[in-house]
Formats: C-alpha cells, structure tokens, sequence
C-alpha cells in the first residue's frame, strides 16, 4: 500500500512540475576524441611524473597557476595562457582527473571536458588516456567542425608524447625551439 501511494505522490509531483527551460544549444553535436599512447613505466611511475594538474605546464609547454583551490583537489582552478583558459577540476582517482571549462559571457558553451589518466598494462608497463569531450555545433559547417577536431588531435597527441618522454625519462626541448605557433 505504501509503494502504491508513493507512485501517486511522485506522480502527481512530476505531473504539476513546470517545463523545463529550453536549451541553449537545441541541436548540439557532441564529439569525442579519445586518445591514447603506450608508455614503457609504470603507472603509478607515470602518474606520479605527470598526473598533477598542473603539470600540463610542462607537457603542454603553456603557463599553468592554480587561481583557487588546492593543486590536485576537486574544485582547484587552474588558468592556462595568462587566464585565456580557465578550467576547473571536477573529478578525480588516484591516477585520473577530469577537467571543464566555464561558460564564457556572450559566447555558447560548448560543454568542453578534458580527462587525463594513466591505466596499468603490466607490472612494468602502462598506457595514458587523454579523452575530450565537446559540443562543436557552434562551428559552420562539417568542414568547420572535422578541421577543428584534427587541430584538437594533433594538439593533445602532441601533449600524450611530450608526457611519454618526461614519464619515460627524458627531456623536452624548450618551447621557443619548437618555432613559432606551435
């Protein structure tokens, strides 16, 4: 009897609930890129190595300080370039972190999340996964769109190598050498 009242209760109470807003995208287009590099260390080794949030201060060779919060906590805010990029850490496990970024004033939210991880393949051996996760429906067109995915690709490709070199042992070149844009 009393499932059957509170089927009437949730009923009634979804049932006089308003409508919910409309999106602010009514048709996104997600995507995802999904990526992945073998390293010849262990996870642990790796993570230890590369797996502070800021940290992509050397792997992706881009200023990083930590603006709020603590540096690996839920919650820290890093910003990236100056403050051109803000991102906030959402979620994390002893060898992972998810990453967003805000809503920007006057310009569509994209939905943007980024997550960094390192998995073991063996005792000696592992592998680190880069995944990110957007709406690109804002772009043109699929021309628009597919060059803005590659550019990410590359982007974040070049950033697993540059943490399989430092994971591995070795050094990167100094930003300046890698020649302009870049």
């Amino acid at each position: 009897m009393i499932v059957g009242l509170l089927v009437v209760v949730f009923s009634t109470a979804f049932a006089q609930a308003p409508a919910p807003a409309p999106l602010q995208t009514p048709n996104p287009h997600y995507t995802s890129i999904p990526l992945e590099i073998a390293v010849n260390r262990p996870a642990a080794g790796v993570w230890k190595r590369v797996g502070k949030y800021c940290d992509i201060e050397e792997w992706l060779q881009v200023d990083c300080m930590i603006t709020s919060g603590k540096d690996g906590e839920v919650g820290a805010v890093r910003s990236l370039r100056n403050g051109a990029v803000i991102e906030i850490l959402v979620a994390k496990t002893s060898m992972s972190y998810t990453y967003t970024q805000p809503v920007r004033e006057g310009l569509r939210y994209n939905l943007y999340h980024g997550t960094v991880e390192a998995v073991p393949v063996s005792a000696t051996t592992s592998k680190l996964l880069y995944t990110l996760v957007f709406d690109n429906s804002m772009l043109a067109d699929d021309a628009a769109r597919e060059k803005d995915i590659q550019q990410r690709t590359a982007q974040f490709t070049r950033a697993l190598n540059n943490m399989k070199t430092l994971a591995e042992g070795g050094t990167l070149p100094p930003p300046a050498a890698r020649g302009p844009g870049k």
